[in-house]
């Protein structure tokens, strides 16, 4: 039996190693889940119904965007101030509660301040029909996007 020399025996056993821990993490990467295609097939896009992420984005596109998480269904947008009123500001956050398209699978709220004149802003409350409204708008977009889709 010949004994291993130092170097080549070692570069041996690395080779080995090495060829080991590729062969295992090729063996890992088996199965279908795993192929480019079906990962890509499987991933959820929006965590929410698509046509009332769309709408509500669709809806309130005039106000600043601060925050959209398509995963949790929420959308915060940053102060809105009308030039035409330029004492108040409105933010709205809506939350989209469900998969479907349905009414109650929309929640928003309305914030709103005034200008006090100094500079300071104090919050101020809403009309109880601004956030029904909002829903109501984004609502029959969703519709409206819903309906076109399915025409083609």
């Amino acid at each position: 039996m010949i004994e291993p020399s130092g170097r080549s025996w070692m570069a041996r056993v690395a080779r080995v190693v090495v060829l080991g821990l590729a062969l295992g993490a090729l063996a890992a990467c088996g199965g279908r889940m795993n192929h480019p295609r079906a990962s890509a097939a499987q991933a959820p896009a929006i965590g929410v119904n698509a046509y009332l992420w769309r709408a509500t984005l669709d809806t309130l596109a005039f106000m600043p965007l601060a925050s959209a998480d398509p995963y949790g269904g929420v959308i915060i947008t940053d102060w809105y101030i009308n030039p035409e009123k330029p004492d108040e500001r409105f933010k709205a956050t809506v939350y989209i509660l469900d998969s479907r398209l349905r009414a109650d699978g929309l929640a928003v709220t309305v914030f709103k301040e005034v200008n006090n004149g100094s500079g300071a802003w104090t919050t101020s409350p809403t009309a109880d029909q601004t956030s029904t409204d909002i829903e109501n708008a984004i609502l029959t977009r969703a519709r409206q996007l819903r309906l076109s889709n399915l025409k083609g």
